[in-house]
């Protein structure tokens, strides 16, 4: 996609715009519903009040700017968030990284082969979502790999038709919407548009899920990098390399993300770590002992939930994983 910007005759001297790409060295900005970005940078440190971020600047914000003598434009503030999505930092330090703010829905996108969909990485983010306020919709992708679509090469498969049952049947029992798509087929694309449209949207996975492809088939003039899975690792190559917005043709604007190889949790104290699971926390008001860590305590109604089928069990060991975390859980951009 061909990028057309200009700070010439862009917008006023001052004024407030959202941040629709950050390329490290300088910021796209744009004053939305209008798509017209201009360049800014930051001049000096500027920091969100008590934030540990990397990047106190994220794609999605909104921010202050005006025109200087020189004729540039330089970010002056930033204004409250209504959300984000915020994972730990490559280096372990207690810094995180802000992968973009202020999205009315994000989209996990997964699939159960070509990568392997690793349900702890799933379930991590997802409590990030749930513990900064964000709506998410899972993405199960590459569905004509399994459902045998009219006009798709690959014929149904059995075995990975029964993995889809089962990882929808999990995630739709914890309370989430999971969507089938194929780009190859056009299953459920059609709705997909439906739930982006006028909204500002964020896509997000592991390298090879086919995040840029899906956008794509929202919006073909958008025309996003893609690539093929490497045979030899059976992981997708890297294609997006900036966290950017774009506008989409149906109406709203998209965040395409790099890919994530695992999704590092800032912290979270341990007993407040079950709220962000909402199956356990329809039920765990009927516990004995309040606080409970739904590990050891007798009388807890989430371990009551688990045995009765109520809660998955495997949502339920990666719970624990994530009580038993100690800070080593690696994780990086492709």
């Amino acid at each position: 996609m061909k990028e057309n910007f200009s700070n010439k005759n862009c917008c006023s001297a001052t004024g407030s715009a959202v941040v629709v790409k950050h390329t490290g060295s300088h910021y796209l900005l744009s004053r939305l519903p209008e798509w017209n970005p201009f360049i800014a940078v930051v001049r000096g440190k500027l920091r969100l009040k008590g934030s540990t971020s990397t990047n106190p600047i994220a794609v999605g914000d909104v921010v202050d700017y005006q025109e200087d003598s020189t004729g540039s434009f330089t970010i002056t503030g930033i204004h409250d968030r209504k959300n984000c999505i915020v994972r730990k930092s490559q280096n372990l330090s207690r810094q995180n990284h802000v992968i973009a703010a202020n999205i009315d829905r994000v989209f996990l996108t997964v699939t159960l082969r070509d990568p392997e969909v690793k349900l702890q990485f799933v379930d991590r983010f997802l409590v990030t979502c749930e513990a900064y306020g964000v709506p998410v919709t899972i993405l199960l992708n590459k569905a004509d790999l399994y459902r045998g679509e009219e006009g798709s090469e690959s014929l149904a498969d059995e075995d990975l038709a029964q993995m889809a049952a089962g990882f929808v049947q999990i995630y739709s029992q914890a309370g989430y919407d999971v969507l089938e798509t194929s780009v190859t087929t056009g299953y459920n694309i059609g709705r997909l548009k439906d739930m982006c449209r006028d909204k500002v949207v964020l896509f997000s996975g592991q390298s090879g899920v086919g995040k840029s492809s899906l956008v794509n088939a929202l919006d073909p003039s958008l025309n996003l990098k893609t690539a093929e899975i490497s045979q030899a690792h059976l992981q997708g190559r890297h294609t997006t390399t900036f966290y950017q917005m774009h506008p989409l043709s149906c109406g709203g604007f998209v965040v395409d993300t790099p890919g994530i190889r695992g999704f590092g949790l800032v912290d979270f104290k341990k007993e407040e770590l079950s709220n962000y699971f909402p199956e356990m926390l329809r039920v765990e008001d009927n516990c004995r002992f309040v606080p409970c860590t739904h590990t050891h305590e007798p009388g807890c109604a989430v371990k009551a939930a688990v045995e009765a089928g109520e809660i998955s069990p495997l949502r339920y060991s990666s719970y624990l994983a994530m009580l038993e975390d100690d800070g080593k859980y690696r994780e990086g951009d492709e």
